[in-house]
């Protein structure tokens, strides 16, 4: 443990073992030397919503965050500037390829440069500990090894490209129920083997330039103050130097916060840092350099991320990955997500997919998610793509002309009214108090959301309100219905006609869920098709308010086309599939069910998605059903289908990847990240609401296929699980205590591409005083191609950490987050089975190995 009132000062030969290509010792130290404490604690705190301030003296330039999951969203938050629109992480861990997940990290690095961007705030390193978690598509996987990987290849990604990363949510932040100010009571053991595990692996495998530290509290202390697990763990046993900054708003007391690790409050001006931070070292509560070693530490990002002169950045810019097709790399990862979960024969030997182009002539496409996909989560991993391929469209690029394709919605999952977009042409027009225009945007579609820079000549000050205004073309004549959203006052005019004029207020306690979902009224209008009518939503800023933003950040239009009745639509459905040669069903979640700010309450679809199923595959044998989701849901007729894939949120390039799989162009290449019951019930974890203000994580390390193993139902689909186009042998397998050799053979008649797990399961001849363990657990993986005949083999490394547990010891303490006095890494001995597997329940081959 170190004394943090006195400096740090990393050697170079630190800085090299962090990967940069520099020592930067020398100028951070002459940096802040210039500094007085004024300055200093300026730079702990964002000077806006995504930017820390520049000090030109000291030639220190403002450093760029941005959100950066899926894409670079930059400062703004509309679709003035589009950014490329990967799949979600939950679709990038279903690749089991670390080495995919570098290339995505430099395109997002490419799109980081454009978009004058210095630090992603990603990837998130948290677990699917249970499926209701709200923000489980943003994460990667429920096990702490398959996470951590493909961390740490996102990681190297985007830092070769000279941006940073920030590596979230440290640590415990695995469900969104009163995230603000839950207490998630983890015992020491499972606390270190699966929810610190990823960030240690990304922190050892990737050095990381940052890390984001959450909005709860992990046994007792509050993330952003946990000096146990940021100073002690993070920085002490792990090494980590880069930034360590909040969650946005998650900084709450400004000595406690600087003494428990957090460099950087955001967002900004107003925040525990700056002036009180500066008021609190003059009054004797904190020392100046506990002040400098966070100071210092922001230093050394803006040097690494070229914002600092008198030091080449960490990455030569003539060196970056450059030239990168952004539309290509989104589809990629879609199609090599893809999981096909079920692939059954529906005529004589021949399985369901992929389909057989040339024998086709008509097609039945299915489903509001066909025709607009759902093509990432809600919340602040919101993009805006430029365009996005739906899967009819990228069906009907992919088929011969002569194949005829109908579409038919079938089922709604919405409860809410969409945002306003087809036939909608619209702009934004910021407004002074006195009616003068200050400046227009053209908007994509009808949601506004007023965060990061406003509009040129546009300030909080002057602003006295945000109309959204321009024309609809109906398509259809009827009952039109729209909706208003947001906070504050808002005046819907139609045509002339006043259609709503009062004041919305929050919904719910979580004030990004308010932000995120609004409360929404509806109300209907008599339009006639190809009678454009003059729309305009205004909402009243009212005035300056602390922080970003106007009184009311964000508001929307919504529009429905009429519809006929929920039974009439599943009827079209249901005869377009019975005159087809086959029937594909698009079944999604909403951004209803699936966003941050909330958990989900059931793994349902939607809306009448499950009976929409049921009847077109009694219409039509051959009905392949794609689930358009991010996490696990309920598949009550999976059983009645031939087949059922998973396309998670697949990203941009959603249609073109779809067609690409279920034509057979490419092979669906993904694996489950993540087990998906057959029902919630099943479940091993399926409490995520606090009691009392504190979440009890009782399971411990029993979560996800570790917890399934020792339930009594078999899950719908096990971890690991997904099958491909062609079928494998697995032919030998050889073991030492320190890897394994695995050759398979392809004995198919296509060429493929096999994840190959690596299971270790204690034995009987396990020593009479180890601790209970899972069953087994996952210890390593590798991606292996084939072609029809061919064998290949993978060597995959067996490291220590496999065959250790954590021990607390008599002495430890929860609530000092797992930092037992005589607490440690254990390793066990004893004899292993070490198993080659398809899936965690299809395993192939087996060996043993002693560990002494």
């Amino acid at each position: 443990m170190t004394d943090d009132t006195q400096p740090h000062h990393p050697t170079d030969a630190h800085h090299r073992a962090r990967g940069d290509a520099h020592d930067y010792t020398a100028v951070v130290e002459r940096a802040l030397a210039a500094l007085d404490l004024d300055t200093k604690v300026r730079l702990l705190s964002g000077q806006d919503m995504w930017t820390l301030p520049a000090v030109p003296a000291i030639g220190l330039r403002s450093l760029v965050m941005s959100d950066g999951p899926v894409g670079v969203r930059g400062r703004e938050w509309n679709a003035e500037d589009p950014s490329v629109t990967l799949p979600s992480p939950t679709a990038l861990a279903a690749t089991w390829d670390p080495a995919l997940a570098r290339r995505a990290g430099h395109l997002l690095a490419q799109e980081a440069r454009r978009k004058g961007v210095h630090v992603l705030l990603a990837p998130t390193a948290n677990l699917h500990r249970s499926p209701l978690g709200g923000r489980h598509f943003e994460c990667y996987a429920e096990d702490p090894l398959l996470t951590g990987a493909i961390g740490a290849g996102y990681v190297r990604g985007v830092q070769e490209g000279g941006i940073g990363t920030t590596v979230k949510h440290f640590v415990g932040n695995d469900a969104e129920t009163d995230r603000l100010t839950v207490d998630n009571r983890i015992a020491p053991r499972p606390l270190r083997e699966l929810y610190l595990a990823p960030f240690e692996h990304i922190v050892e495998h990737a050095c990381p330039w940052g890390v984001m530290t959450a909005y709860n509290q992990v046994n007792g202390a509050t993330m952003t103050e946990h000096r146990a697990l940021v100073q002690d763990v993070l920085r002490g046993e792990w090494g980590f130097d880069g930034v360590n900054v909040s969650d946005w708003t998650a900084a709450r007391d400004t000595v406690r916060a600087l003494r428990g690790g957090l460099d950087v409050a955001m967002p900004g001006p107003r925040t525990v840092y700056g002036a009180p931070l500066a008021e609190a070292v003059r009054a004797g509560e904190v020392a100046e350099p506990e002040v400098d070693d966070a100071v210092r530490r922001v230093l050394l990002l803006a040097a690494r991320t070229g914002c600092l002169d008198g030091v080449p950045a960490a990455v030569d810019p003539a060196g970056v990955p450059q030239g990168i097709d952004g539309r290509e790399v989104a589809r990629e990862i879609a199609r090599r997500g893809c999981v096909l979960l079920r692939n059954e024969p529906v005529s004589g030997a021949r399985r369901a997919l992929p389909l057989d182009a040339t024998a086709l002539r008509g097609v039945a496409v299915i489903g509001a998610a066909a025709r607009e996909a759902r093509v990432l989560g809600g919340g602040s991993a919101t993009v805006f793509p430029d365009a996005v391929v739906s899967p009819l469209e990228g069906l009907r690029a992919a088929l011969p002309d002569d194949v005829e394709v109908t579409f038919a919605v079938g089922a709604e999952p919405r409860t809410r009214v969409p945002h306003a977009r087809d036939g909608f042409t619209l702009r934004a027009r910021y407004l002074a108090a006195d009616g003068r225009v200050l400046a227009q945007t053209p908007q994509a579609d009808g949601k506004v959301q007023l965060t990061g820079r406003l509009p040129e000549g546009v300030t909080r000050q002057n602003l006295g309100a945000v109309e959204l205004t321009g024309s609809y073309l109906p398509r259809l004549t009827g009952s039109h219905t729209l909706a208003v959203s947001g906070t504050g006052e808002l005046r819907l005019t139609v045509g002339g006609a006043v259609l709503f004029d009062g004041r919305l207020a929050p919904e719910g306690n979580d004030p990004f869920e308010a932000y995120l979902r609004p409360a929404q009224r509806r109300m209907t209008a008599e339009l006639t098709a190809g009678e454009s009518v003059e729309v305009t939503l205004r909402c009243a800023a009212g005035g300056p308010q602390p922080g970003e933003g106007p009184a009311s950040p964000a508001f929307a239009l919504g529009h429905a086309e009429p519809r006929p009745d929920a039974d009439a639509e599943i009827e079209e459905a249901v005869r377009a599939a019975a005159g087809a040669d086959v029937a594909i069903v698009v079944v999604a979640t909403t951004d209803e069910t699936e966003s941050e700010g909330f958990d989900r309450s059931d793994l349902r679809l939607p809306g009448r998605q499950d009976e929409l199923v049921t009847r077109v595959a009694a219409a039509n044998p051959h009905t392949v059903v794609v689930v358009n989701s991010g996490s696990p849901v309920e598949l009550p007729w999976r059983a009645e289908v031939p087949a059922v894939l998973l396309s998670w949120f697949p990203g941009q390039e959603a249609g073109a990847a779809l067609a690409d799989v279920l034509l057979g162009a490419h092979e669906p290449g993904g694996r489950l990240p993540t087990t998906w019951p057959a029902r919630l019930a099943d479940a091993p974890v399926t409490t995520v609401t606090p009691a009392d203000g504190q979440l009890a994580y009782s399971e411990g390390v029993y979560i996800g296929y570790r917890g399934w193993q020792r339930s009594a139902p078999a899950p719908a689909y096990p971890f690991g699980h997904g099958l491909g186009y062609t079928d494998w042998e697995y032919e030998s397998l050889d073991t030492t205590p320190d890897s394994v050799r695995v050759r398979i053979r392809n004995a198919g008649d296509r060429p493929g591409r096999e994840v190959v797990q690596i299971y270790l399961a204690p034995t009987a001849d396990a020593a009479p005083d180890a601790p209970e363990r899972p069953a087994r657990w996952l210890a390593g993986f590798a991606v292996v191609e084939a072609g029809p005949g061919e064998s290949a083999e993978a060597e995959i490394p067996l490291p220590d950490r496999a065959f250790a547990v954590w021990a607390a010891g008599d002495g430890g303490d929860t609530a000092n987050g797992g930092q037992a006095a005589d607490g440690g890494w254990c390793r066990v001995k004893g004899v292993y089975r070490v198993e080659a597997a398809h899936s965690v329940a299809d395993r192939r081959l087996t060996a043993e190995v002693t560990v002494g």
